[in-house]
Protein backbone atom coordinates (compact mmCIF):
# COMPACT_ATOMS: atom_id res chain seq x y z
CA UNK A 1 0.00 0.00 0.00
CA UNK A 2 1.06 3.56 -0.66
CA UNK A 3 0.04 6.39 1.62
CA UNK A 4 0.68 10.04 0.93
CA UNK A 5 0.28 12.23 3.97
CA UNK A 6 0.99 15.65 5.34
CA UNK A 7 0.72 16.85 8.91
CA UNK A 8 0.95 20.45 9.97
CA UNK A 9 -0.13 22.63 12.88
CA UNK A 10 -2.94 25.12 12.36
CA UNK A 11 -2.13 28.67 13.43
CA UNK A 12 1.61 28.07 13.66
CA UNK A 13 4.40 30.35 12.54
CA UNK A 14 5.33 30.60 8.88
CA UNK A 15 8.41 28.33 8.95
CA UNK A 16 7.79 24.71 9.96
CA UNK A 17 11.21 23.20 9.20
CA UNK A 18 11.92 22.19 12.79
CA UNK A 19 8.49 20.56 13.16
CA UNK A 20 8.84 18.77 9.83
CA UNK A 21 12.34 17.56 10.76
CA UNK A 22 10.96 15.87 13.90
CA UNK A 23 8.36 14.04 11.80
CA UNK A 24 10.87 13.04 9.12
CA UNK A 25 13.16 11.65 11.79
CA UNK A 26 10.33 9.33 12.89
CA UNK A 27 9.60 8.33 9.29
CA UNK A 28 13.26 7.73 8.48
CA UNK A 29 13.71 5.53 11.56
CA UNK A 30 10.56 3.50 10.75
CA UNK A 31 12.33 1.31 8.23
CA UNK A 32 9.56 1.85 5.68
CA UNK A 33 10.32 2.97 2.15
CA UNK A 34 9.43 6.66 1.82
CA UNK A 35 9.79 9.71 -0.38
CA UNK A 36 9.80 13.16 1.17
CA UNK A 37 8.55 16.00 -1.03
CA UNK A 38 8.04 19.71 -0.33
CA UNK A 39 4.28 19.18 0.08
CA UNK A 40 3.90 15.69 1.57
CA UNK A 41 5.55 12.36 2.26
CA UNK A 42 4.77 9.07 0.51
CA UNK A 43 5.27 5.84 2.46
CA UNK A 44 5.07 2.23 1.24
CA UNK A 45 4.24 -0.70 3.49
CA UNK A 46 1.44 -2.82 4.88
CA UNK A 47 -1.68 -1.24 6.37
CA UNK A 48 -0.73 -1.78 10.01
CA UNK A 49 2.80 -0.41 9.67
CA UNK A 50 1.82 2.62 7.61
CA UNK A 51 -1.14 3.59 9.79
CA UNK A 52 0.91 3.12 12.97
CA UNK A 53 3.58 5.41 11.52
CA UNK A 54 1.07 8.10 10.57
CA UNK A 55 -0.45 7.92 14.05
CA UNK A 56 2.99 8.23 15.64
CA UNK A 57 3.76 11.28 13.48
CA UNK A 58 0.41 12.89 14.28
CA UNK A 59 0.93 12.29 18.00
CA UNK A 60 4.42 13.82 17.86
CA UNK A 61 3.12 16.99 16.19
CA UNK A 62 0.28 17.23 18.72
CA UNK A 63 2.78 17.32 21.59
CA UNK A 64 3.85 20.84 20.65
CA UNK A 65 0.71 22.24 18.98
CA UNK A 66 -2.92 22.55 20.03
CA UNK A 67 -4.46 21.96 16.61
CA UNK A 68 -3.16 19.60 13.91
CA UNK A 69 -4.30 19.07 10.33
CA UNK A 70 -3.52 15.64 8.87
CA UNK A 71 -4.30 14.72 5.29
CA UNK A 72 -3.98 11.11 4.08
CA UNK A 73 -4.39 9.65 0.58
CA UNK A 74 -4.18 5.86 0.28
CA UNK A 75 -3.60 3.64 -2.75
CA UNK A 76 -4.16 0.08 -1.53
CA UNK A 77 -3.67 -2.70 -4.07
CA UNK A 78 -3.69 -6.42 -3.25
CA UNK A 79 -0.77 -7.30 -5.48
CA UNK A 80 2.35 -5.40 -6.21
CA UNK A 81 5.61 -4.64 -4.49
CA UNK A 82 7.81 -1.61 -4.84
CA UNK A 83 4.84 0.37 -6.09
CA UNK A 84 6.42 3.70 -5.25
CA UNK A 85 9.06 3.17 -7.93
CA UNK A 86 7.08 0.73 -10.05
CA UNK A 87 4.28 3.19 -10.80
CA UNK A 88 6.78 5.76 -12.06
CA UNK A 89 8.69 3.17 -14.08
CA UNK A 90 5.47 1.98 -15.75
CA UNK A 91 4.67 5.49 -16.98
CA UNK A 92 8.27 6.02 -18.13
CA UNK A 93 8.04 2.78 -20.09
CA UNK A 94 4.92 4.01 -21.89
CA UNK A 95 6.64 7.32 -22.68
CA UNK A 96 9.88 5.52 -23.56
CA UNK A 97 11.92 8.01 -21.54
CA UNK A 98 12.94 8.89 -18.00
CA UNK A 99 11.00 11.64 -16.28
CA UNK A 100 12.34 14.34 -13.99
CA UNK A 101 12.54 13.24 -10.37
Amino acid sequence: MLAQFSIFPVGAKESLSKDVAKILDIIDKSGLLYKFTPMSTIVEGNWEAVMALIKKCHTQMKRSHNRIYTSIVIDDRKSGKKRMTGKVEAVEKVLNRKLQK
